[in-house]
């Protein structure tokens, strides 16, 4: 952030040329964030507040174009929201806007919020194809993931909590454990042992968002038999030697 009235920020990916960029950044925030925040025409609400205001998208290079107009999060009209690719990266730029929250503040809170939902985006443009390694197979899969929560369940026991709070306690074991390798190792104990590593689909650690997002994901890809919430994270499992 500079210190003047606005900011510019830039997130980029490495990619192929994608067929097409659609012009879908406001409903692709409301699929990313479950619906928490609203794609309202051509503004993003939190419930009745709308967040940010923009003026409809238009043609720019190979991708699209947003004018900020307002909203909630902007001190003051102006600024642009752009998302394209170019030499061999997708980018997705803010350029000149201003936020309503003081600087620090912006930096701890909106910031990084923005750049996890961006990187989500641009990860979704890239698509799956190329994959980022050497795939892992659903069983060996399925063996890593029996062994960590084999090791959550033994670390639970060995706290001795009340018959009644076991099952709450071994939910937050194993939620904070695999959040947790998985943002900062990019591979749990249970994937470590049998030569894996859950990466983003641009090869990188995956953010907390996409940790959280993929864990909370799980019973929908237990339910439909396939890896949604490697879908939903935009991440993938790869053996450890591939990267």
């Amino acid at each position: 952030m500079t210190t003047c009235e606005t900011v510019t920020v830039v997130d980029t990916l490495r990619s192929r040329p994608p067929a097409v960029i659609p012009d879908d950044y406001l409903p692709a925030m409301q699929r990313l964030t479950y619906g928490l925040v609203r794609a309202r025409g051509d503004c993003l609400s939190l419930g009745p507040v709308t967040l940010l205001r923009f003026e409809p998208p238009s043609p720019q290079g190979s991708g699209w174009r947003w004018v900020i107009q307002g909203g909630l999060l902007a001190r003051q009209p102006g600024g642009t929201l752009s998302v394209g690719w170019q030499d061999g990266r997708l980018v997705g730029e803010v350029a000149g806007y201003s936020p309503r929250l003081p600087p620090r503040l912006y930096e701890l809170t909106q910031l990084p919020l923005h750049h996890a939902l961006m990187r989500l985006y641009l990860l979704g443009l890239r698509g799956r194809v190329p994959p980022p390694g050497l795939p892992v197979g659903a069983a060996q899969r399925l063996a890593a993931a029996a062994l960590d929560l084999a090791l959550c369940a033994a670390g639970t026991v060995l706290a001795r909590p009340p018959a009644r709070r076991f099952l709450p306690l071994l939910a937050g074991v194993t939620s904070v454990y695999h959040v947790g390798f998985w943002c900062l190792a990019a591979s749990t104990p249970g994937g470590r042992a049998l030569g894996q590593r859950v990466v983003g689909l641009d090869g990188r650690r995956p953010s907390l968002l996409q940790a959280v997002l993929r864990l909370t994901a799980v019973p929908l890809a237990v339910r439909a038999r396939r890896a949604l919430h490697d879908e939903r994270a935009g991440t993938d499992v790869i053996e450890s030697a591939t990267i």
